[in-house]
């Protein structure tokens, strides 16, 4: 019972980790992409290119903010420590299953060549 109690324990903590990063990442990447479009717009930064650079920055990041938000709120939510052990679980059941029809079928062939 304490066990669990500490592996959920150790969950949440690590949940609420994850979810903080996150947020910290938001609040850069709003405070990254104002500080870019503030230096491309009036200051000048990078006028000597056609492109504007700025955007294409702030598309990539928030792209890579988005898979960051995917990973936290979606694959880590199911993904979990539980999933796995059940994922284990069935696999050994599966195995075990597996072994235990070979076994039978060892026993039969040798019962019929004797």
């Amino acid at each position: 019972m304490e066990k669990e109690v500490h592996e959920q324990y150790e969950y949440a903590r690590r949940r609420l980790r994850q979810k903080k990063i996150l947020y910290f990442h938001f609040v850069l990447f709003l405070l990254g992409s104002l500080f870019l479009f503030i230096a491309n717009r009036f200051f000048d930064f990078g006028a000597n290119t056609d492109q504007n650079w700025c955007i294409w920055g702030i598309t990539i990041w928030f792209f890579i903010f988005i898979l960051h938000f995917i990973k936290v709120y979606i694959t880590d939510r199911f993904m979990n420590k539980k999933w796995e052990r059940e994922q284990i679980d069935r696999l050994v059941a599966l195995q075990q299953k597996r072994i235990s029809q070979l076994e039978s079928r060892v026993n039969e062939d040798t019962d019929n060549k004797i």
